[in-house]
Parts: C-alpha cells; sequence; structure tokens
C-alpha cells in the first residue's frame, strides 16, 4: 500500500511547520500540507506522488507514489451520492470540500477525473479573504464596471489565469458600496461573501437547484440586481446572461479567451454563422466590458503571482467595431484609449515592472509584443 501522508516539507524545504491531521477526511492532510506551504493547488496522479503548485511551479512534496488503492481512500469519501453518480456518468466531477485546519475553514474547487482508467484530482485553494481590487493591483478602470444598473461584464482567461478571484473582489466592491441584491449561480460555489451593505444568495448547481436553466429561471422572480453566471461555455449559457443584461440586470461571466478582441470572435464562434449579425448587435450594446487576464509570478516578497489585465471597455468605437466586423481595430483602440481607464497586456506588464512587483525578463517572456514592451520600458511610445 502506498504511503498517502506528506511530510511537513516540499521538495527543497526544510523549514516547513509539522502537518497536524485535523479532520476524519485522511485527504486533508494533504490540503492542509498546500496551505501551509502557501500553494495554489494540489494534483493527486496514480503512479506519482501528491504534486502542489507554490507561485506558478509544480514541486511534489516528499511522499510515496500513490496507487489505485490509495486514490480511491483519500478522494471518493468527499463524494455525496449525486457526485458518484456524476463521476460514474461522466468521467469526472466538480465540487467544493471544506476542510478545518488550525481551526480555520479553508475552501478547495475540486475536480475529480478518470484519466487511463485511474482517478486524479486536481483542487484549488480558495483564500479564505476576499482581496480588493488594491490587494490584487488591478487598475482603477475596474471600478467603473462595477457602477453600471445593468449590463454584461465579460471576464476572459484561461483556466488558473485568476477570474474568480476578479469577479469575487468586484462582487464584494459593490457588497461594500451599494444597497443592492447579488445572486450567484456557481458550479460549485468558491468564494463565500459576508454580507455588508448587498443581500447576497449564493446558489450552487446540483445542490441547491438543478441545472442553470432552472437557476436561471428563477433568478428573473428573484429580485436581483446582479447576478454572477460562472463559466459560459455554450449557446445556453451566453444568451441566457445577455438576455438577463437586457432586462435590467447586471450580469457577470467568465469565458476562455486570450484577450479582450478575442474574446468577440470567440463568442461568435459559439453560434452558427447564419446568427452572427444579431450577436454582434446583443454583444455592442449589451456589454460593459471585457477584462482578460493571465498570471504572471511576483518578485515583491509576500505575493505569490499577480494579474497581467487588458481592460476593454464599450465606449462608442468599441461598439461600431464590433457591430462592423472590424474586431482586428481593437487592440490598437485599446492602447490609445488608457486615459478613458482602458489598457492592453503591455501597459499592464509596463506597469507592474514600475511597481517593482515583476521581473522585466518574465514580463518580455509572456509579452504579446515583446518589442512593443521593450520600447515602453524605455520611454517611446508606439504610434
Amino acid at each position: 500500500m502506498a504511503k498517502t501522508q506528506p511530510e511537513s516539507t516540499a521538495s527543497g524545504d526544510t523549514d516547513s511547520p509539522k502537518i497536524v491531521p485535523q479532520s476524519p477526511y485522511e485527504i486533508d492532510r494533504l490540503f492542509e500540507a498546500l496551505v501551509r506551504l502557501e500553494g495554489s493547488d494540489l494534483h493527486l496522479k496514480v503512479g506519482q506522488p501528491p504534486i502542489i503548485r507554490v507561485k506558478g511551479a509544480l514541486q511534489p512534496l516528499k511522499a510515496q507514489r500513490i496507487d489505485e488503492e490509495a486514490m480511491g481512500r483519500l478522494c471518493l469519501p468527499m463524494l455525496n451520492a449525486r457526485q458518484r453518480a456524476i463521476l460514474a456518468d461522466e468521467g469526472g466531477c466538480d465540487f467544493a470540500h471544506v476542510a478545518i485546519i488550525d481551526g480555520v475553514r479553508w475552501r478547495f474547487r475540486v475536480n475529480l477525473l478518470q484519466q487511463q482508467g485511474s482517478l486524479g484530482l486536481v483542487a484549488r485553494r480558495v483564500n479564505n479573504k476576499i482581496p480588493d481590487f488594491k490587494g490584487l493591483y488591478l487598475p482603477p478602470g475596474m471600478e467603473q464596471l462595477c457602477r453600471y444598473d445593468q449590463g454584461l461584464v465579460l471576464l476572459a482567461g484561461v483556466t488558473g489565469s485568476g477570474k474568480s478571484t476578479t469577479i469575487a473582489a468586484m462582487l464584494n466592491y459593490i457588497n461594500q458600496n451599494y444597497r443592492k441584491h447579488i445572486l450567484t449561480l456557481e458550479d460549485p460555489i468558491e468564494f463565500v461573501f459576508t454580507e455588508d451593505k448587498c443581500l447576497i444568495n449564493q446558489r450552487e448547481l446540483g445542490q441547491d437547484v438543478k441545472n442553470f436553466a432552472i437557476g436561471m429561471k428563477h433568478a428573473v422572480r428573484e429580485d436581483p440586481d446582479i447576478i454572477l453566471v460562472g463559466e459560459m461555455r455554450d449557446e445556453e449559457s451566453f444568451m441566457t446572461a445577455i438576455h438577463a443584461a437586457e432586462t435590467g440586470h447586471l450580469v457577470f461571466g467568465t469565458i476562455h479567451a486570450s484577450s479582450a478582441p478575442t474574446t468577440i470572435t470567440r463568442i461568435l464562434d459559439l453560434f452558427p454563422e447564419a446568427m452572427h449579425s444579431a450577436l454582434r448587435s446583443a454583444m455592442a450594446f449589451s456589454i460593459k466590458g471585457i477584462v482578460a487576464q493571465k498570471l504572471i509570478r511576483s518578485i515583491k516578497p509576500g505575493v505569490s503571482r499577480v494579474p497581467v489585465v487588458e481592460l476593454m471597455t464599450f465606449d462608442v468605437m468599441v461598439k461600431k467595431y464590433v457591430l462592423e466586423g472590424q474586431e482586428h481595430l481593437l487592440a490598437d483602440h485599446i492602447r490609445k484609449s488608457a486615459r478613458d481607464g482602458m489598457q492592453d497586456f503591455t501597459m499592464s506588464l509596463k506597469s507592474l515592472i514600475d511597481q517593482n512587483l515583476i521581473d522585466r525578463n518574465d514580463a518580455l517572456e509572456i509579452a504579446p509584443n515583446r518589442e512593443a514592451l521593450t520600447m515602453a520600458l524605455k520611454g517611446i511610445e508606439v504610434s
């Protein structure tokens, strides 16, 4: 039988505190190691030791490789009957898990999967405290996106780019400044909000409501001002979000896209070409802004990673370009609209370098336009 309990350190770390089990779930020992080592993700795979991601890099815990029996013993006790049925039917399931560590409740977003006939797990640690815009080093223009009474605000990026944390910060900004009703539909619930000025209802798909379609049907009868719809991955979810925005709600959602301009193309790709003209009109008049982001390693002590943010608000010209199918002009317009709160990835990287938050070479490595960043750092504006 493979040993699954981690020792007190990750590879190369000899000063980590001793891990003391505090939960009936055996896997919580690994979650405790993740918290103590300030990691973001836990990976479990048969034939490998437990692996955690710290400051963006994967590193194994000093533990023996996990075998089939140990994987089942670690993972399956977390599942209820419904989740076991989903795992058997679909080959994977998402859920939230809570572990008590040093008397503190920690939440983890868990994906349990089948791969090559074996169970596997990937879990993301959810911060207990929702950071504010300043704590996340987000641009000032983010506040404006929280002040609209209706419309659609999209967060774009790949998996693990910090979209959920940014949306949580935006909703918490509203919670702290306005008396409104926030309704979320999540799969699963990640951040649990503490009500301040807002009334907040958080519904988990599969647990509180059967599915997204039913949740949204109920939502319009529940008098929300703000709705979080989570990830938009198909026609139904996007059209539902657009409809909610058009009927007087401020809607937040996420989408997998690499930049703000390419988000438009990504949405169009969800639909047949015959619908594109109507979609362009719906996007132009409903979307208030698109925030695209990626994470980069920080060099500031106590800060692991910071978001590189591209912000595109839907001003007159952005609406015009979307309506006319001229997405190729959006990137240049973003760059020229800095005074209006917009910024592209190059501007964001330069700002983070100027604040001594990131390394110059790291920035050049991920820059979409390396030459433009080099010139910007020299104080040369690209015309």
